[in-house]
């Protein structure tokens, strides 16, 4: 009897650990160590599946912030989404440059939501969707604030840095607001789609992040090797659409995270992708959602 009993003890147990060795083969990017405390007080970032856009959602302790807001296809997909996790106010709105793809549902979401604070650089572009932001602004009397470098400013335990900014009429994506944001014992970059020039020009700064949301979809005139080393990030977030016309992200940037051994996450590959942090570890989750124009 005794013996029989070990036997089926055994076989659960085995059983168990087959399970669970399946559970992590199927869920790769699930971290094995998990935030601690409160999970509703923890940092989570959100970076949207928006196809070949940018639209990074933030949140920590019942407040939230949005860096870009895709296309313009994606902007009523965007509040669908945004709603049904609950939001009704944005601390801070942040378009880090007026590409279309960055401020496409910008103007929707600035119908929809109550912001406290809406940043910009100052630079313009005679297109449609830009003009069509600013009239929403104004139909909420919704100042435009331009930060400066070394700015900083906070939502609840999240610190952000204004490392650059610019006008670069003929280049804007050089004029893009790029943020370090460091909560606890954590930090990211958010770099918009500033290229190698700009990277340049801040390598000089305290860029060490453990994150970076790669510039301009994974394309070779930015992320270059020496600004990677600088930073020194354990994971990397590309936000591009699968099968672009543009073929991001170029393989030069693939190959500068691989060489670093760094863990790329890819919007095309593993939809919206949920980094979670209680200020000490990351864990990652990839969900699916209906924020794609497609």
């Amino acid at each position: 009897m005794f013996k029989e009993k070990l036997k089926y003890t055994i076989e659960i147990v085995l059983l168990i650990g087959l399970f669970l060795g399946y559970y992590y083969y199927i869920n790769p990017s699930k971290e094995v160590i998990k935030p601690v405390g409160n999970i509703e007080e923890n940092l989570k970032i959100y970076f949207i599946d928006v196809g070949q856009a940018d639209s990074t959602l933030i949140y920590n302790n019942g407040e939230y912030s949005l860096i870009d807001a895709g296309n313009n296809k994606d902007g009523n997909k965007l509040i669908k989404y945004f709603k049904s996790l609950g939001i009704n106010k944005f601390k801070y709105v942040i378009t880090t440059h007026v590409h279309e793809d960055h401020i496409g549902g910008m103007d929707n979401i600035i119908r929809e939501f109550d912001i406290e604070h809406f940043l910009m650089p100052d630079t313009y572009t005679d297109n449609m969707t830009y003009t069509e932001v600013l009239k929403e602004l104004k139909k909420k009397n919704i100042i435009i604030e331009t930060p400066n470098i070394n700015d900083t400013f906070t939502m609840e335990e999240i610190n952000f840095k204004v490392l650059s900014i610019g006008n670069d009429l003929e280049n804007l994506n050089d004029s893009s607001i790029v943020l370090k944001a460091n909560y606890k014992n954590t930090n990211y970059l958010f770099t918009g789609d500033a290229t190698k020039e700009v990277e340049k020009k801040i390598m000089n700064q305290d860029i060490q992040s453990d994150l970076i949301k790669v510039s301009h979809h994974g394309s070779y005139d930015a992320t270059g090797l020496d600004f990677l080393e600088k930073v020194n990030p354990k994971y990397a977030i590309i936000s591009v659409e699968k099968d672009n016309d543009y073929h991001f992200p170029h393989d030069i940037v693939l190959n500068n995270l691989n060489k670093l051994n760094i863990k790329i996450y890819r919007t095309d590959l593993d939809g919206t992708i949920i980094a979670s942090s209680d200020g000490d570890n990351i864990i990652f989750e990839k969900i699916k959602t209906d924020t794609n124009q497609k």
